[in-house]
């Protein structure tokens, strides 16, 4: 039986994803958390074979959050659930080390096919993730888009960004001094070519981001 801790910050999305593990015969949802928080402690408490994590718990990154997971257990399978198109971040989140990426639109059948491969030690991906996988290895991993440019910290900043917070706002959620939050938006800038917050927000929009 694999044992699933469903990490999202949607009660509805976690009660529609433990009733799909309920009616799978070979798995069972041993926790749940709203927030990355709630998620270590869930961890640290019991035997967990798999993680389903939010790319977005809050305002805060999921892909940040896989790093402290993947920091404290090295070896726990995360399957990144986003309602963010694959081609945005799917190759972004394995290389911080997710186990798969599945998009909240996908089939149940999808989650589940993923979640036992993770299970089994393997790494899932769509067949249109792993043409880009292989696309991306071919062009020797050069960025297209300019936010691909980015760091995972500094896109976590751009978004945010884009979703109209300030720095000061964004240097508390992320329990950062103002200093860095501004240091990080300076190299946004110059990684993007964008010119100020207007054309953060406008990018961000027209790019799926938020």
């Amino acid at each position: 039986m694999t044992r699933i801790v469903i990490a999202d910050d949607h009660a509805v999305v976690r009660k529609g994803l433990r009733q799909l593990m309920f009616e799978a015969d070979d798995m069972t949802v041993v926790g749940e958390a709203a927030s990355g928080d709630e998620l270590l402690t869930v961890m640290r408490s019991r035997a967990v074979d798999v993680v389903i994590l939010d790319l977005t718990l809050g305002v805060r990154s999921g892909l940040d959050l896989l790093k402290h997971v993947k920091s404290e257990f090295p070896r726990m399978p995360v399957i990144i659930l986003s309602m963010h198109p694959e081609e945005l971040f799917a190759v972004r989140a394995l290389r911080a080390g997710a186990a798969g990426y599945v998009e909240k639109n996908s089939s149940p059948e999808e989650l589940l096919k993923a979640i036992r491969r993770a299970a089994r030690g393997g790494t899932y991906v769509s067949a249109d993730i792993g043409e880009m996988i292989a696309a991306d290895i071919a062009k020797g991993g050069a960025a297209v888009l300019p936010h691909e440019r980015l760091s995972d910290r500094e896109l976590e900043v751009l978004r945010l960004l884009g979703s109209g917070m300030s720095v000061t706002a964004i240097a508390h959620v992320l329990n950062l001094s103002v200093k860095t939050i501004s240091t990080h938006r300076t190299r946004v800038l110059a990684k993007t070519g964008l010119r100020n917050n207007a054309d953060i927000v406008e990018y961000v929009i027209s790019n799926g981001l938020r």
